[in-house]
Order: structure tokens, then C-alpha cells, then sequence
């Protein structure tokens, strides 16, 4: 019934749903629990998630005022999705606002350090350990490889443009 009656609050409710959709899609392949060996877990899969999301939303914020408006869509779609997948879990709603504002507080970290990682030369590997095993130890094959596919997605995620990403596509 909420949803219902914010969807009429909104010009266009499903807004960011491309952008998000491309997001999850990055986050379920395989390698990244495979070769990169994160944790096949509630925990492992919302790290992956919130990285590429941190990712994208820095992408977005290079985009002047339509970025930030996807940025906001992207946002949006990720707490409808945390709400969703938290009540499904079990978790009531006395918990649910505060669990969902600790998972976004958690992405908007990693968008800030990751801003700043981007534009630097150096070394991301201890914010690849950071951000995808939240610093448990690590075999260093699977650090490499998860460092490595990070660094490819940011440059498809640089190189595409913000027309494309909204569509969910990326170069």
C-alpha cells in the first residue's frame, strides 16, 4: 500500500531502475565469488553491491545535475530493494529503518573513499579489501583478481555515458 502511494508522489517512480538493474547484474557474476573468493553470503553479496553502486554513483557525480539526479534514482531504487530483501529476511519494522540507514550509511563510505581512490595513482588494493571482505584476510589470488575486475569495471563504467548507464548499459 506504501509503495503504491509513493509512486504517485513521484514523476516517474521506476526511475533509476536501469541503472540499478545493471548494478545487481554486475554484482551477481560469479567471478566475483569464485575467483575473487568473497563470502557467498548476506554480507558478501551486499559488499559486492555496494561497491559497484559506490562506483557508479562516483561515475554519476562527474555528470553535473542529470548525474546527480540519477545518483538520487539510483538511491532510491537501492533502499527499495534493501527494505524489500530486509522484510523478507524476517526482520520487523521496529529494525527495519534503522538496518536500511546503516546499509546505505555503509555505501555512502565506500562512495567516499572510493571518489578519492579514482582520481589518485595509487595502490587500490587495501580498499578492495576494505570494500569486498570488509578487511577479513584474503588469499592474495583473489585479491588480485577482485582488484583487477574493479579496475575494469571503472573504466567501462567511465567510458560509458550517462545516457547509457540510465538505460542499463555499460561499453
Amino acid at each position: 500500500m506504501l509503495s503504491a502511494l509513493f509512486a504517485r508522489l513521484t514523476g516517474n517512480p521506476r526511475r533509476g531502475q536501469g541503472l540499478f538493474d545493471l548494478a545487481v547484474a554486475e554484482a551477481r557474476r560469479t567471478g566475483w565469488f569464485v575467483e575473487g573468493e568473497v563470502p557467498d553470503t548476506v554480507n558478501g553479496r551486499f559488499a559486492v553491491l555496494a561497491t559497484i553502486i559506490a562506483l557508479f554513483t562516483v561515475k554519476l557525480e562527474r555528470e553535473g545535475e542529470a548525474g546527480q539526479e540519477a545518483s538520487v534514482a539510483l538511491t532510491e531504487r537501492l533502499v527499495e530493494s534493501l527494505d524489500a530483501e530486509i522484510r523478507e529476511m524476517g526482520l520487523g519494522d521496529p529494525t527495519l529503518g534503522k538496518q536500511v540507514r546503516r546499509l546505505v550509511g555503509a555505501v555512502g563510505g565506500r562512495v567516499d573513499r572510493w571518489r578519492v581512490l579514482v582520481e589518485s595513482h595509487d595502490s587500490w588494493t587495501e580498499e578492495v579489501r576494505q570494500s569486498l571482505y570488509l578487511n577479513e584476510a584474503t588469499q592474495i589470488d583473489a585479491l588480485a583478481y577482485s582488484e583487477s575486475a574493479l579496475r575494469k569495471l571503472w573504466q567501462r563504467v567511465s567510458d560509458s555515458s550517462l545516457e547509457e548507464l540510465a538505460d542499463g548499459r555499460m561499453r
